[in-house]
């Protein structure tokens, strides 16, 4: 019998582009010195001892051995709910709140309660890789919403007016930005979420990397907005806050109709997000607030190192820095991020992702996940970059 195809929405798809840039590191042999992994966003530190033994006492309980509830833990639904009033200024409930496995699933749960096949999406340009193979993946059209390096990749609110108009379902922001971060003012997200309500389109804010603002800068005021659970979907991730990506852990906040939807995609997913992390995240939410606000001030202090490292480079310009992560215009117009990006792993042991996986126009460009990194590792950047050569 001939071999059955595959879908076509996931075979057309690229190969998951991490793995492949994991693999130029390891052909690295050591010549320029230990390797400088600015790839995948992981936290360049380890989780609070406090936060592994809770982690070790919640998956030896028989408590959360079983099924949970499909919308969260109730601990942690409550621990996050007192959180996000202390974020934004902002009341909001339990019924507004929604565990996932981790953002990623956060975004997919959440495009398919509002959008199916046919339906249009706009990302930015460039965008968040695992956002938009999501949207291919179930047939839905994602528009692309392009962002302008030279205003530091932040979106401009007539274009943002421009796309709203041509029907999309959903606007998918990430704020602070993946790849690029930048920071979208609070001023110019109400613009953006009152263009949303306008066009009768969903506001999608990821805000992944929400705890490495500035203390005390509020990200934006829109859960104060009356009626906003019509159309916004926050999207957060607690694994960079903790350190436990491998955990899986992230949330949603939506109106309680929304979170309804979502359930029924997420019994299909996964029934629950993981028990046992959701316990142990729900007593370090509070325990660990000056921790975390040590690792803010951390991730602060490696993104003055990588500005001052670049402002001895010339030839490479960064074009964006953020809370986590830089955009970095690198000194080979017309070669492919890509060939430079693994050039730069192999020869030079600085592993990082092209541009190119964010969007077809990013050629030019390297994200740096600088928060991997400690500022004494960042400074040697300087001597690696300026002697490498594509020969």
């Amino acid at each position: 019998m001939p071999v059955s195809a595959f879908n076509p929405l996931i075979s057309r798809l690229s190969p998951p582009p991490v793995p492949s840039v994991l693999a130029w590191a390891r052909a690295y042999d050591g010549a320029r010195g230990p390797l400088i992994d600015l790839s995948q966003a992981v936290p360049g530190y380890p989780p609070h001892p406090d936060m592994l033994a809770w982690l070790g006492e919640t998956a030896a309980s028989r408590t959360y051995a079983g099924y949970g509830p499909i919308e969260g833990e109730p601990e942690l639904r409550t621990a996050y709910v007192a959180e996000m009033a202390e974020v934004y200024g902002a009341t909001v409930g339990a019924e507004n709140i929604h565990i996932t496995s981790g953002c990623n699933q956060a975004f997919m749960a959440a495009a398919m309660a509002i959008a199916g096949p046919g339906d249009a999406v706009a990302l930015t340009d460039p965008y968040y890789f695992n956002q938009e193979t999501t949207l291919a993946m179930m047939g839905i059209e994602r528009r692309l919403l392009w962002l302008d390096p030279a205003n530091g990749f932040v979106p401009n609110i007539e274009a943002v007016r421009k796309i709203l108009s041509t029907g999309v379902k959903a606007l998918g922001l990430v704020s602070p930005n993946n790849p690029t971060g930048a920071i979208y003012p609070a001023g110019l997200l109400r613009e953006i979420f009152e263009a949303c309500r306008k066009a009768g389109a969903w506001l999608m804010l990821d805000e992944t990397y929400r705890d490495f603002l500035p203390e005390g800068q509020r990200p934006h005021d829109l859960l104060s907005v009356p009626g906003w659970e019509d159309n916004l979907i926050l999207l957060y991730s607690f694994s960079k806050s903790f350190c436990i990506p491998g955990h899986r852990l992230g949330a949603i906040t939506a109106g309680p109709k929304a979170v309804a939807e979502i359930a029924k995609v997420m019994d299909n997913l996964q029934i629950c997000a993981p028990r046992a992390p959701q316990a142990a995240v729900a007593r370090a939410i509070p325990a660990l607030k000056d921790w975390r606000n040590a690792n803010r001030a951390e991730i602060a202090n490696r993104a003055e190192t990588l500005r001052a490292v670049m402002a001895k480079l010339p030839d490479w310009k960064m074009d964006s820095i953020g809370a986590y992560f830089a955009f970095i215009r690198h000194p080979f117009p017309g070669t492919p991020s890509a060939e430079v990006a693994e050039k730069l792993a192999k020869q030079a042991g600085v592993v990082c992702i092209p541009g190119a996986y964010f969007g077809e126009g990013q050629e030019n460009y390297l994200r740096f996940a600088f928060a991997n990194a400690d500022s004494e590792t960042i400074a040697t950047l300087a001597d690696r970059l300026s002697a490498f050569t594509l020969g």
